[in-house]
């Protein structure tokens, strides 16, 4: 790729503050895109999903852990496969450090799969992650959230359009307690380059003259990272291909 032009500091300075200038546009409109986002109507849940988790079955109001909010990561881990995609698990990585501070905004996180947990929880002590993570192997959950695309199961559309695939895919949902404590209600779900943001790896190398190193520019597109590996993989050279099943 080629490389941006060598300036005198004085030029670099009038370069930077034109930047500037989009990027304070850039966060107001994010801003407004933000504010927009927290205002979705709600929907009520009308289907009891139960998980199950290390200790036995789970409900998905008990994911709250008490909390007022739930962030579900839809973590990509086909049944027959032994590890979840590296994909996701990169995803996981990204994020997994500041998930201790969303309990100070009365929010709880959990990553949910379709793998049996006996898998699930043999990766994760491999990864070494912390955080509740649960299997809908029994369940809808990943069919009516569109992650799990099966047309025998209704499943067809993902990113809120018809999808020619079967299997599974990444997605991340937030839900609300009713003020009663009773209901759960469905806020949010976003896929494909919604799934971005949580990338802050990316948004660093973003702030680099060589950037991601991909073609294009969305996160993680097909053949455009088969540069990421499960972190335990890097230095003993693991195989680079997508655990996931698609």
């Amino acid at each position: 790729m080629d490389l941006p032009d060598i300036v005198s500091r004085e030029a670099w300075i009038e370069a930077r503050k034109a930047l500037l200038a989009l990027e304070k546009a850039f966060d107001l409109e994010r801003d407004r895109l933000t504010e927009a986002r927290r205002r979705l109507p709600l929907v009520r849940l009308d289907k009891a999903y139960v998980f199950d988790g290390p200790s036995g079955e789970v409900s998905l109001g008990d994911l709250f852990a008490g909390r007022r909010q739930l962030i579900v990561y839809h973590l990509m881990f086909e049944p027959t496969r032994a590890t979840a995609c590296k994909h996701c698990s990169c995803i996981m990585d990204n994020i997994a450090g500041c998930l201790v501070h969303l309990a100070a905004r009365d929010t709880a996180f959990a990553a949910v799969s379709r793998a049996p947990i006996a898998k699930i929880e043999a990766f994760r002590r491999r990864m070494k992650w912390a955080f509740p993570w649960v299997s809908s192997h029994r369940s809808d959950f990943n069919y009516d959230f569109h992650v799990t695309l099966d047309p025998t199961k209704g499943s067809t559309e993902y990113n809120y359009r018809p999808f020619a695939f079967r299997g599974e895919l990444p997605g991340l949902s937030a839900f609300l307690r009713d003020r009663d404590g009773e209901g759960v209600l469905h806020s949010y779900s976003t896929y494909m380059r919604g799934l971005d943001m949580l990338l802050p790896m990316y948004h660093l190398l973003d702030r680099t003259p060589l950037g991601r190193q991909e073609t294009r520019a969305s996160s993680m597109a097909a053949g455009e990272a088969s540069w990421i590996r499960l972190h335990d993989s890097y230095e003993r050279g693991g195989p680079a291909g997508c655990a996931c099943g698609t």
